[in-house]
């Protein structure tokens, strides 16, 4: 098949409510391949951690923040060389392939911006009531960190059930994120791809204190489960 075939919106879309989501072994690669982890990173959405210094961050409001105006940019941002990574598994056929999906509605950039440039950002995919986080980057201190926190305060102000990390790494376990085995997240992912929220439900980038105020809430919806279902 080919690739822009095998990476169709359509295709992706089914992909993701079905769990599993696309990667290359490196930029320069042409090939892409499906993966469908055993343990699956999430970050629930009650949960988040805004770690003290970087609310003080936050609050000084270092950078100006945008939804949606340099997708492309947040993509190639994400998929340039940086401190400690030579290259990225983002190859061309999927940065077009998410490019088309934010075309079409269902993926977002959330962007730090400072003078006039992007400085930081991360993007990923809108289903239903659950947002696929796909990556993030940083050309200045904490911007990835605040693009974050921005994100959560928007799907928590949407009624989003589920931030979606695909693995678990230092980074993001600051923050609150955790490894859960694949059947439990299906049962989470089943019930956020069938729900509705809203990615635009939220429009106070520009005030620290809201956005801390709803990133740190502890809305009332189902965290993951806490074992296997009871066999009797």
């Amino acid at each position: 098949m080919k690739t822009e075939l095998f990476l169709s919106p359509e295709v992706l879309l089914r992909a993701y409510a079905a769990g599993i989501f696309p990667m290359s072994e490196g930029a320069d690669d042409a090939d892409v391949f499906w993966v469908d982890p055993h343990m699956r990173g999430i970050i629930p959405l009650d949960r988040f951690h805004v770690p003290r210094r970087l609310r003080r961050t936050i609050r000084k409001g270092p950078f100006e923040i945008r939804v949606n105006t340099d997708f492309a940019g947040v993509i190639a941002g994400c998929a340039a060389p940086g401190p400690g990574r030579r290259s990225t598994w983002i190859s061309d056929p999927i940065r077009t392939a998410y490019i088309r999906l934010h075309e079409r509605g269902f993926a977002h950039s959330v962007e730090c911006w400072r003078e006039g440039k992007l400085v930081g950002g991360l993007y990923g995919v809108s289903l239903g009531a659950a947002f696929f986080g796909e990556s993030m980057f940083s050309r200045e201190r904490d911007a990835s960190k605040v693009a974050l926190t921005h994100l959560v305060a928007r799907l928590n102000a949407g009624g989003y059930r589920l931030l979606d990390t695909q693995f678990v790494t230092e980074h993001l376990m600051r923050f609150g994120a955790v490894e859960i085995p694949r059947y439990e997240y299906h049962l989470l992912l089943d019930a956020a791809v069938n729900g509705s929220a809203d990615f635009f439900a939220f429009s106070a980038d520009d005030d620290p204190e809201e956005v801390l105020r709803l990133a740190m809430s502890t809305p009332a919806r189902a965290s993951p489960p806490a074992g296997p279902p009871s066999s009797g």
